[in-house]
């Protein structure tokens, strides 16, 4: 994946994350989630090295915690 796609990848997941309810249980890890992956968004934009494994491990986290959040809602 090239670094463009994956800034949009995190940009979108961001906004996503941003949107979970402060009244989910997935709300405070949303917000850690989203700490982490601004900061290797700022990386990204800054022309530095990102530890790809890292970065798919905080992206996949990212998109559990989605998912569960939306599990969680739909209830």
């Amino acid at each position: 994946m090239s670094a463009i796609d994956q800034t949009q990848l995190i940009r979108l997941l961001l906004s996503r994350l941003e949107r979970v309810s402060v009244d989910s249980y997935w709300a405070h890890r949303a917000s850690g989630v989203r700490g982490a992956l601004l900061r290797e968004l700022e990386k990204l934009e800054a022309g530095q090295s990102v530890d790809g494994s890292a970065l798919k491990r905080l992206t996949d986290k990212g998109f559990q915690i989605l998912e569960r959040a939306a599990q969680e809602r739909s209830r």
